[in-house]
């Protein structure tokens, strides 16, 4: 059984810094990529970034870019999400997820695995 398990999400004080991390595992799993997407209260879930492995190449929507980074390693099915600069509205649970693809470019990143979601809460 696949599981993604994400950590490192709290409470922080706007202009702050939080670090997501997520693991991955199970015998079956591997990946093209991983990212993260999060979710806001009365909202839709909403992308935030991901990492290719093939390439490492980085993606990261404009609502975070140059506050936000990700890093992971593909080898150990790890991703990382470094959060700076945190704003209010930046809170939202924040899922980890795969795209189970064969290893290679990716052309569109496809969620196959979820996390169970970590908080973060930023105040103002």
């Amino acid at each position: 059984q696949v599981q993604l398990v994400e950590s490192g999400g709290g409470l922080v004080q706007a202009g702050g810094s939080l670090r997501l991390s997520c693991a991955a595992s199970g015998r079956t799993f591997s990946s093209r990529a991983m990212g993260w997407f999060r979710q806001a209260p009365g909202k839709e879930r909403e992308f935030v970034a991901a990492i290719t492995w093939s390439g490492g190449r980085t993606y990261t929507a404009a609502s975070v870019k140059g506050r936000f980074t990700i890093s992971g390693d593909g080898a150990k099915s790890t991703v990382l999400l470094q959060m700076n600069s945190l704003k209010p509205e930046d809170t939202a649970v924040y899922y980890c997820s795969a795209d189970g693809g064969k290893l290679g470019p990716v052309a569109e990143y496809r969620v196959d695995y979820w996390g169970q979601g970590t908080q973060v809460t930023v105040s103002s």
